[in-house]
């Protein structure tokens, strides 16, 4: 028997289920069998697939390319035009806007408010909320407008064509409005923003419109002292008057804020840049505010009752030469300039230029007392003509051949007395001229008062060697010189002060925003005549007041000794340049023998009742005179008046 056994014969098992009977499983490394065909009645029939390498490789070149356009186009933004996107996304994202400074107050010489500010709101609008695509509404601009008009006070249709300008995120729709106007719209734009969040149907057309805070400009006292005051523009600067003239100290100097902002609105979490405001010096005047209302509730009274053109009072401190009231009529009220007439929007009291009269007879009485040419007693024979050059001159009434003394031909406002003292100034009448232009000179007239104020007249005086044949013998007593009130008052101030003439002032100083205050500069002083030619003045004065024969009686205040004049004075038509109508005036101090206050007092052109200065100015003085007094508790002097003698029995 062999050693090798015969190979063992597997013994086919059953059937798998999917396998054919009687078919070996293949072994390792074996080819698999070829699968026999399936019946087709068997099942359905598969679909063989095709390879998805392909596929899979376009998808990735899609996405490959892609991703390199992505690449290429984030190095463009962030190293190729960063800088340029950056401007771009910090002009879009950051917005700045001016901080106004606050307008410094206007105060009286107590402290009162004469002008101040409050605060306002410049109403603004962002244009790029208003378009179709901001608000899903064609006629957004129409709607906003239509809401918005009525309650700024502007017109519709120019409100819509605002909100659709182009190429801004910026519009001014109303400026300078009150806090209630901008809760007003703050409201409505509230109401329609909750109900646009519960109703698709309804656009907050009003989001887009903004405030800017501001400040109005506000005269609490109405027309008080408007001529002096003056007003602000709709550019937030000084139209006229002290608002003009100290502007720069006024406004301050502004400030900036910039900041991040989001749908017209600040974002608090992103941070600003803000530079300050500075807020302007408050002015504080020289004038008292119940002695302006009284002086500017009299000359008021006057012109109406007068049927004038217009009028002015000055009251003045003596002494200092301070002005305590400056008032005019017609005035306008500085809280609504579209009510107000452009004739009366200024300051006529220094912007008139008109020819005194018989106020400036006393400037011709200096000269003569100065230059020991008569004496108050001097005798002088006034005749009822007087021929002179190319003119026969005459007094204001017709009378005989009058015998007066220097004090009388003040007294009774003798024109050809005056020209008869005046003549003997020199030996010569051109000699004289110059010594009386010389002293005119120094009592202001043809010069700037030194106020500054904005508009003034320095008058109109030729010099001497100028004078025509007529203006030699009618400027000794007001004819042919043009001044102001205010060069008016302050003669009669320069001779109450003891003949030295300080410069009128009309701003006490000014207190800066460290509450630091600053006084104005001491005014200019200049001797005009002696102490004792102005005592002597003052008694002739006494008498055109207090002498039953003077020109100034209505001007009388019991208790007090007062020096005054009066003046009528044929006026130049503004219109024409011709001479029609008078300018009435009074002039004066008080007391006389110990002067406190001047007033000064004009009205231009009269044509109801009476024209002569001493009967519709006279009343003025007095009742202002008298409340000036009592304000300043000025007590009366207890003295008695000198009595100069106007007459003489020859």
């Amino acid at each position: 028997m062999s050693d090798r056994e015969p190979p063992r014969r597997r013994v086919p098992g059953p059937a798998r289920p999917g396998r054919p009977a009687g078919r070996n499983r293949p072994g390792p490394g074996a080819r698999p069998g070829r699968r026999p065909a399936a019946n087709r009645s068997d099942g359905p029939s598969l679909i063989r697939l095709g390879s998805p390498r392909p596929r899979l490789r376009m998808v990735s070149l899609a996405l490959t390319l892609v991703m390199i356009a992505f690449v290429v186009r984030l190095l463009q933004v962030q190293a190729v035009d960063a800088g340029t996107y950056a401007a771009k996304a910090e002009q879009n994202r950051y917005v700045g806007r001016t901080l106004a400074a606050e307008r410094g107050g206007i105060t009286d010489r107590d402290g009162v408010e004469l002008a101040t500010s409050v605060d306002a709101y410049d109403i603004t609008a962002d244009p790029t909320m208003f378009t179709r695509e901001s608000t899903g509404a064609g006629d957004a601009p129409e709607q906003a407008a239509a809401l918005l008009g009525p309650i700024i006070g502007q017109d519709v249709d120019t409100v819509a064509r605002k909100l659709r300008t182009r190429n801004t995120r910026y519009v001014l729709l109303a400026h300078r409005r009150t806090p209630q106007v901008w809760q007003q719209i703050k409201d409505l734009k509230s109401t329609l923003g909750t109900k646009a969040e519960t109703d698709r149907n309804t656009v907050n057309v009003l989001a887009g419109v903004l405030a800017v805070p501001a400040s109005k400009r506000v005269y609490p006292n109405g027309d008080l002292a408007a001529g002096i005051l003056g007003w602000v523009n709709a550019d937030g600067k000084g139209g006229g008057g002290v608002e003009q003239q100290l502007n720069k100290q006024l406004t301050g100097k502004d400030g900036k804020i910039r900041y991040a902002q989001s749908g017209g609105r600040q974002v608090p979490t992103v941070g600003s840049t803000e530079t300050p405001a500075v807020a302007g010096s408050d002015v504080e005047l020289t004038i008292d505010r119940d002695i302006q209302w009284a002086a500017q509730d009299a000359i008021a009274e006057q012109v109406k009752e007068s049927g004038a053109d217009r009028g002015y009072v000055i009251v003045q401190d003596t002494k200092t030469g301070q002005v305590l009231a400056m008032a005019n009529a017609p005035g306008f009220d500085p809280n609504d300039l579209t009510q107000a007439n452009a004739a009366a929007m200024g300051n006529a009291a220094l912007q008139d230029a008109y020819e005194p009269g018989s106020t400036a007879k006393l400037m011709s009485m200096a000269a003569v007392l100065q230059e020991n040419a008569a004496t108050p007693g001097t005798h002088v024979v006034v005749p009822n003509r007087l021929h002179r050059g190319d003119r026969l001159f005459q007094d204001d009434v017709d009378h005989k051949t009058w015998n007066l003394t220097l004090n009388g031909v003040l007294a009774m406002s003798s024109n050809i007395g005056t020209i008869l003292a005046t003549g003997q100034l020199g030996k010569t009448q051109k000699q004289a001229n110059q010594v009386l232009y010389s002293y005119l000179r120094k009592f202001g007239i043809g010069s700037p008062t030194g106020l500054g104020f904005p508009g003034e007249t320095a008058g109109i005086l030729a010099p001497a060697d100028k004078w025509s044949t007529s203006q030699q013998y009618t400027i000794p007593f007001g004819q042919g010189v043009s001044i102001n009130a205010m060069q008016a008052a302050s003669v009669y101030s320069t001779i109450a002060n003891g003949g030295v003439r300080v410069e009128p002032t009309l701003v006490r100083g000014t207190k800066g925003p460290d509450g630091r205050f600053t006084p104005t500069a001491e005014p200019k002083k200049t001797r005009v005549v002696s102490e004792k030619t102005a005592k002597a003045l003052a008694q002739m004065l006494e008498s055109v007041v207090d002498d039953k024969q003077g020109t100034g009686i209505r001007a009388r205040i019991p208790g007090y000794r007062v020096a005054g004049k009066t003046g009528t004075a044929n006026r130049v038509d503004p219109a024409t340049g011709k001479y029609r109508g008078y300018t009435s005036s009074f002039a004066g101090f008080a007391p006389a023998d110990k002067p406190r206050v001047t007033v000064y007092c004009a009205i231009q052109n009269a044509t109801k009742g009476s024209y002569y200065g001493g009967q519709i100015c006279g009343p003025v003085f007095k009742q202002v005179m008298e409340f000036a007094l009592k304000t300043l508790q000025v007590p009366p002097t207890g003295a008695h008046a000198a009595r100069l003698p106007v007459d003489y029995t020859p």
